[in-house]
């Protein structure tokens, strides 16, 4: 009896040395699953790290993006107002340009009646009339005239016809005025045509 049991014994010893073989095994397999799925773990945190970092950036490069688009609608905006407003004061410009040579030609005229006789007095006086007329009604459209005459010459405003010397005048005044000037809106729209003076010799 003593003889089986010790072989039952020897018979039984390698099945629990196989169990607990595969139980380690298995206890080895369970370690090396749980430190995959830490492995995976710290993957997926460094992964939506990444994708937190990118997040922030698209969201900063936007805000940057949105922020310059406003800015240039209204950049649009402005111009678009200052376009409007140009086109209001110097629509008139083409217009205005037709009607100067009508004032000088009623200049020249006044200019030329210089007898006595009392037909071309009266002539003259309805010229001058209608001169000023005409006159008058440009500046009520913000077209106004400059006689430069006795002025310093300024070459944005005057456009010199030729100098002459003249010891009565300061050295580069304008001396005579051959044509006036004329601005709309305070925009020069024809300079005025003038005589310099080079003063002393």
């Amino acid at each position: 009896m003593a003889g089986e049991d010790k072989s039952q014994v020897e018979e039984q010893q390698p099945e629990a040395v196989t169990e607990a073989v595969e139980e380690t095994v298995g206890a080895d397999a369970n370690v090396d699953q749980v430190a995959e799925n830490v492995a995976a773990e710290d993957v997926d945190v460094e992964a939506l790290q990444q994708d937190l970092a990118q997040a922030r950036d698209q969201v900063a490069a936007l805000k940057d993006q949105e922020l310059r688009t406003r800015a240039e609608m209204q950049n649009i905006r402005r111009r678009a107002e200052m376009d409007v407003e140009k086109a209001h004061k110097f629509a008139l410009e083409k217009f205005a340009n037709e009607l100067l040579p009508v004032v000088d030609s009623l200049e020249r005229a006044i200019e030329a009646s210089s007898s006595d006789d009392e037909a071309v007095v009266a002539l003259r006086e309805g010229v001058e009339m209608t001169l000023n007329m005409f006159v008058t009604g440009l500046g009520k459209f913000k077209v106004e005239q400059h006689n430069p005459e006795g002025e310093p010459f300024n070459p944005e405003l005057h456009q010199a016809m030729s100098m002459v010397p003249n010891p009565d005048v300061a050295a580069n005044h304008v001396m005579a005025v051959m044509q006036k000037g004329y601005s709309l809106n305070g925009r020069l729209i024809r300079p005025a045509m003038v005589i310099v003076s080079k003063g002393a010799e």
